[in-house]
């Protein structure tokens, strides 16, 4: 880092969340916005400091950290320049898949990388619980509600939460739909063939529900996001620790010690 301070750029920053994120950093302790990147948006200013079209003129600032929370078309190109430019990196894109997880983790070998499927803290710790019921239930079902700006589905966090929840158990009970009346009722068959069922509703930020049921007993873990500052203390967390955690690191249960 340069000295006690933390120089921080932001990829998509003309966005609604690139946004966000310019203004939790420019309002964080120890941190200063130096660049932002939006294609859509250059000669615009955000937090006072101008919009570059270019991922190429943002590393000549000198930037320590850069915060992308744009699609997995362009973070597969902005994290390879990262990577090269030694610039670390934390990753809010969803879309990015195993196969861009490895390459990833090749790449970051001179700078450090974390990717979250949610870096809203209450988000991680519903995963984190819907693992932790996993072994006690035989059946379980993902719904998760998005805005209607979400190009992509599931989401991250559902996908995320279904592996979670498929390696901490092997003993879930079959499907027992045996005739699907219309295509796609029962969802999508997610990990261990945890269904996972996705809205996209105007008026919605991010909300994810996790059922669970046993013989006489249901449990269910809900998370809502009301506004997308819930995401910004996990962001400001991983933008302060992103130094001191080597290589690619995926989600923030790490940095929360869970």
């Amino acid at each position: 880092m340069s000295g006690d301070l933390i120089r921080v750029g932001v990829l998509g920053a003309a966005g609604r969340m690139g946004r966000s994120v310019a203004d939790a950093v420019a309002a964080a302790d120890g941190m200063v916005l130096v660049a932002a990147v939006d294609p859509s948006a250059p000669g615009s200013r955000v937090c006072n400091v101008e919009v570059v079209a270019d991922i190429r003129d943002l590393v000549e600032t000198g930037v320590d950290v850069v915060v992308d929370f744009t699609v997995a078309e362009a973070s597969r190109v902005n994290l390879d320049v990262l990577a090269s430019a030694g610039v670390h990196a934390v990753v809010g894109t969803s879309g990015l898949d195993e196969t861009d997880i490895g390459e990833l983790r090749a790449a970051f070998t001179s700078s450090n990388c974390l990717i979250a499927p949610n870096f809203a803290i209450g988000a991680v710790l519903m995963m984190h619980f819907a693992e932790l019921a996993a072994p006690w239930f035989e059946t379980a079902e993902i719904i998760e509600v998005h805005h209607d700006g979400k190009v992509d589905a599931p989401s991250g966090t559902a996908i995320a939460t279904a592996e979670r929840m498929a390696a901490a158990s092997a003993d879930w009970a079959p499907d027992p739909t045996t005739r699907v009346v219309m295509a796609g009722a029962r969802g999508a068959a997610g990990p261990a063939e945890i269904r996972i069922h996705s809205l996209r509703m105007r008026g919605a930020v991010a909300d994810q529900e996790v059922v669970l049921g046993t013989d006489g007993q249901t449990l269910t873990i809900r998370h809502d996001t009301i506004d997308r500052g819930s995401f910004m203390p996990g962001v400001v967390l991983a933008v302060r620790r992103i130094a001191g955690i080597p290589g690619l690191t995926v989600g923030l249960d790490a940095l929360l010690g869970i």
